[in-house]
């Protein structure tokens, strides 16, 4: 394989396991540690799974804010608490996480999501 086809190889690996890694300057959390942030009041749980997802099973405590409706939802939240998010497996929290950054919240995001949670 030549110089090029490194490169090309390289550049695969990265997109396909960038939506994996964390989000610059956004907390990661076990679900484990997440039990004891739940008693925090100061503090807001976001779930950015679908209302089907969250009807079926959710955490106590987190409001439900489907990820495809962040963005016009994003009022809702306070910027002067931290965001606690959480999704199924960790990938759409990602998601919500890298864009309520961008929009200047405190995120923390729970790696490996509900899953888990159990």
């Amino acid at each position: 394989m030549d110089v090029l086809g490194y490169l090309l190889l390289a550049a695969v690996i990265f997109f396909a396991i960038r939506p994996l890694l964390p989000v610059k300057g956004v907390r990661q959390i076990s679900a484990a540690q997440l039990k004891n942030e739940l008693k925090d009041k100061n503090k807001q749980f976001v779930d950015v799974r679908t209302p089907g997802e969250f009807q079926l099973n959710h955490i106590q405590g987190f409001k439900n804010i489907p990820l495809q409706q962040l963005p016009q939802r994003m009022n809702e939240l306070s910027k002067e608490k931290e965001v606690v998010v959480i999704c199924q497996s960790g990938i759409r929290s990602r998601k919500a996480s890298s864009l309520l950054k961008k929009h200047g919240f405190k995120v923390t995001n729970v790696k490996g999501g509900v899953s888990a949670w159990h």
